[in-house]
Parts: structure tokens; C-alpha cells; sequence
């Protein structure tokens, strides 16, 4: 199995790339969660050069109509910090689950039950391949509303509403924890029964299975594809994309990037609505002409 934690091993110009993988939300989107034309544009450049574009973002699949007509050739995307490989052919609600690496209940249920302890006050919620559901208090901070409200041990029984789907990741809220404080208590809390990371300003944690990060399932995808870590450029800009910048043989954090992001990636770009992945593509593609 391709390890989703080598550190690049050769110099990045050494290596022509052959995928990007870019982040979405404060990376290849704009703050208005649009895509810019010069991206796209960019984006449409890299593909027709040969180089494969992955979108790897902690995304549910159902939100990922903002990028699924720039998927080009393959239409495969990374969801859910790592947690699905999705086919996005077909447009909004017509994807497919290609690869599924899911939060075992029992290892969700010991993950609410330890941050419960550690962090009074906590709130929960719960994304599935299909369906989301959350606790009553916990606040409306998605495009949609929930499926089911019960508390988070009922929504993760063996009985419970969608009991037969996967779980994906269970969200923990907190409505006064310094964000980065949290990512640090709830991980010496879990430890190895779940991975946890976070995308959001506020103090929103995304826990998923043991060693499933966006790091390691793109190395998976990169396996089957016989392509090298040294042959990625990544991009990023929180901390959910630590690993898969520090797997990555390029990397570049966005000029908004979290501190974490920056010390982690070996460049760094512009802002997201500066289009700094376009910025290094274009180059990237200069370089090679």
C-alpha cells in the first residue's frame, strides 16, 4: 500500500507531475464559491497537457455540483476528507460511490462518547453516503437540513434512520472552543479510533476512520494509476489537508492558508480569490512548453 506520509524524496522539478489535487472550499473556489474562468481555464490546460486533475475535498458528494463539469475524462473526485471516491458523470444526483472507507459505528459511538467527557457541550452530527443527520442543538451550518434530529447515539444504533448506508464522518461542534484548541483536545481524547481534522473557521471538527485522510486515499487513487508521490502537485489551505500537502512530491499553500498548511506545503501560492492554483498551473504548463 503507497504510504500517505513520505516526504518528497527528489527535488519537485526533477519530476514532471502528472495530477494535480486541489482542495475546493478556500482553495480552487472563491470566497463566493464560485469557479473563476481563469481556473477553469487553467484546469481544462493541465488536462489537455496530460496531467489529471483531482478534486479532494472534505465535500459531501451532493455538494459537489459547483466543480462536476470540470471533471474532464475520468470524473472521479475525493469527498469527505478521504472517506468516498466518487464518480461525478451524470451531473448533480446522479453520482457513484467507487470507493468507500467508513467510520465503523462502534468506533463513531466511542468518538461522541470520549468528546462528550472531554469537551462538555459538544454537539454532533452525521454524514452518510446519502443522508445527514444531526442532534437538535446542533446549528444550522449546511446547505440543507437534516434527514433526522435525535441525539448522536441514536443516530449512529443499529436501528437507526439510514442504518444501512455507511458513515462517512461524524461532525462535533463546539460553540466556544478556540477551533485549533479543540482539533488538539479531540485528538488526544480519540486517539487511534478515529482520524480528526478540521476545514471550518469555527470550531467544527470532521472525524472519520482510523487513517482515512484526503492523504490517503489520493495515494490509493495515485497506486492504481502506477503514479508516484513525487508526480503530485497538491493544494490546500487548512489543516484537513496537512498530510496530502506533505505526501505530495509539490505543494502549495494558498496565500490564506492556516499556519499549519503553510509549515507543511513546499510553496506557496496567492489567495484562493487571487486564483492561486491557476497561478502555479499556468506556470507549471509554461515550464513544460
Amino acid at each position: 500500500m503507497t504510504s500517505a506520509t513520505r516526504q518528497p524524496e527528489t527535488p519537485a522539478a526533477a519530476v514532471p507531475p502528472r495530477l494535480i489535487a486541489t482542495d475546493l472550499d478556500g482553495t480552487l473556489l472563491r470566497d463566493d464559491k464560485s469557479v473563476s474562468p481563469r481556473t477553469i481555464a487553467a484546469l481544462a490546460a493541465a488536462e489537455e497537457a496530460g496531467i489529471e486533475v483531482f478534486f479532494v475535498t472534505g465535500r459531501p458528494a451532493r455538494w459537489m455540483d459547483v466543480v462536476s463539469d470540470h471533471v474532464h475524462g475520468h470524473g472521479l473526485a475525493i469527498c469527505g476528507n478521504g472517506a468516498a471516491v466518487v464518480d461525478l458523470h451524470g451531473g448533480p444526483g446522479t453520482h457513484r460511490f467507487v470507493k468507500v472507507r467508513e467510520l465503523a459505528r462502534e468506533n463513531a459511538l466511542d468518538a461522541v462518547r470520549l468528546l462528550r467527557d472531554a469537551a462538555p457541550g459538544t454537539v454532533y452530527a452525521v454524514e452518510q453516503t446519502y443522508g445527514f443527520y444531526q442532534e437538535p442543538d446542533y446549528p444550522k451550518l449546511h446547505m440543507e437540513a437534516p434527514d433526522t434530529l435525535a441525539p448522536a447515539e441514536r443516530l449512529l444504533a443499529p436501528d437507526a434512520p439510514g442504518a444501512g448506508e455507511p458513515v462517512l464522518k461524524i461532525l462535533a461542534y463546539h460553540p466556544k472552543i478556540d477551533p485549533d484548541a479543540f482539533l488538539t483536545l479531540a485528538r488526544l481524547a480519540i486517539g487511534e479510533r478515529a482520524n480528526v481534522t478540521r476545514s471550518s473557521p469555527s470550531a467544527l471538527l470532521e472525524i472519520s476512520g482510523p487513517g482515512v485522510s484526503k492523504a490517503s486515499t489520493l495515494a490509493l487513487c495515485c497506486a492504481e494509476r502506477g503514479i508516484s508521490h513525487e508526480e503530485v502537485v497538491a493544494f490546500g489551505d487548512m489543516p484537513n489537508d496537512v498530510e496530502m500537502l506533505t505526501w505530495a512530491g509539490q505543494s502549495y499553500a494558498m496565500g490564506n492558508a492556516h499556519p499549519d498548511v503553510i509549515a507543511a506545503a513546499s510553496g506557496r501560492t496567492v489567495a484562493n480569490n487571487d486564483d492561486g492554483v491557476a497561478v502555479v498551473i499556468e506556470r507549471m504548463l509554461a515550464e513544460r512548453a
